[in-house]
């Protein structure tokens, strides 16, 4: 039996490929590595995010806004990046307009994380913004 590698990434619909791009891309410094437009007019593109991808795919004629999980219903919560800096970080975003929905605070999980912060990209998806302890 062949062993697990690593986590390879997530995949998410998003309404506008360009709005997405420069969200992940310029305000979170993902990298993109690669996009294509299908013949039926949809978007794909898959960004870098340091040791795993995030697989983003923009339907034709866009998408409805992004509905978080309800308490007790099954499915992802959020999509977790981790910075060097989140009061930098946060304060870049907030700077370009972002939604913001809890500044920069100490972690409840601190034996993983030490800061975390978030967000929510254009689509409304939210985004938790983390910090390791040194």
């Amino acid at each position: 039996m062949k062993m697990l590698k690593s986590f390879e990434h997530v995949g998410m619909t998003v309404s506008d490929m360009d709005r997405a791009i420069e969200f992940y891309c310029t305000l979170l410094g993902l990298r993109l590595h690669l996009r294509k437009t299908a013949s039926d007019g949809s978007h794909i593109a898959f960004l870098d995010a340091g040791g795993a991808m995030l697989e983003v795919f923009a339907p034709a004629d866009g998408a409805a806004r992004a509905v978080d999980v309800p308490e007790g219903a099954s499915g992802l919560r959020h999509l977790t990046f981790l910075f060097e800096d989140i009061d930098a970080t946060f304060a870049k975003l907030e700077e370009a307009g972002v939604e913001l929905k809890e500044r920069p605070r100490l972690a409840i999980n601190r034996e993983i994380l030490h800061k975390v912060a978030f967000v929510r990209d254009p689509d409304g998806i939210l985004i938790e913004l983390a910090e390791r302890a040194d």
